[in-house]
């Protein structure tokens, strides 16, 4: 996997694929992605329609025409399809995990929780969406943490729509007391980018080399936020676990 030294990731919220415009148009995310030449894409926000005549769904329809692996991580099933997180890699896919991270009375939230790569070259991904409600964050953020500190790996990356709008507020403070403090540029709304509601972190830090949201034409306009794009330098050679038990 020495091709996989270097690897770009991008986290991108693709609000049930509606652009600004109001179109829903997944072949725009899919364009935007072609231009980003990522290996690991962690979504939110994903909605699959089932087609009645065999079309199938949106995440595998955007993994053929971005090349990539899916991984569907739905949060709520629908009559006619679901809704919830997405994966796309061109990593091989090890092992799947769902991380329940439902709030009585609330939106059904979760992660999706995957390992990638070979057995003695993994990384650990997780992609999750936190609810609208501090106090969901709070419960979600402690239901994180504890699940990354309960299965052991030598790198991790979490990225997600985290939609904590203080920087000071305790969900931000205990991840960054968990990874590292490290800001994050403003993705939301698309237009005119004032907050900074999706973060990418990693363990150990330096993994990450490079952080940035993408502003061009396409990625503006497919969705109301703007993808976050990192690039990261995978350390193979860690022998010891980093989170968990052996």
């Amino acid at each position: 996997m020495a091709e996989f030294d270097r690897v770009r990731v991008v986290c991108w919220n693709v609000h049930a694929w509606r652009g600004t415009d109001g179109l829903e148009e997944p072949e725009r995310i899919g364009g935007a992605l072609l231009d980003l030449a990522p290996d690991i894409v962690g979504l939110q926000e994903v909605a699959n329609r089932y087609d009645d005549v065999g079309g199938g769904h949106q995440l595998e329809l955007l993994a053929k025409q971005t090349g990539l692996t899916p991984v569907n991580g739905p949060t709520m099933i629908r009559p006619h399809g679901d809704y919830g997180n997405g994966l796309l890699t061109r990593l091989p896919v090890r092992e799947v995990r769902h991380i329940d991270l439902s709030f009585p009375n609330r939106e059904p939230r979760a992660a999706l929780d995957v390992d990638l790569g070979e057995e003695d070259r993994s990384v650990r991904v997780i992609v999750t969406h936190l609810g609208l409600r501090p106090v969901e964050r709070r419960f979600q953020v402690r239901s994180l943490i504890r699940a990354i500190e309960e299965r052991a790996c030598t790198m991790l990356v979490l990225m997600g729509d985290l939609n904590e709008w203080f920087i000071f507020g305790r969900p931000a403070r205990w991840l960054h007391r968990h990874f590292g403090h490290r800001g994050g540029p403003p993705t939301f709304p698309s237009r005119f980018p004032l907050f900074a509601l999706d973060r990418i972190f990693t363990s150990p830090p330096d993994l990450l080399q490079s952080l940035a949201a993408v502003r061009s034409s396409p990625a503006r306009e497919a969705s109301d936020h703007l993808p976050l794009l990192a690039e990261l330098r995978m350390d193979f050679s860690a022998s010891s676990p980093l989170h968990g038990r052996e």
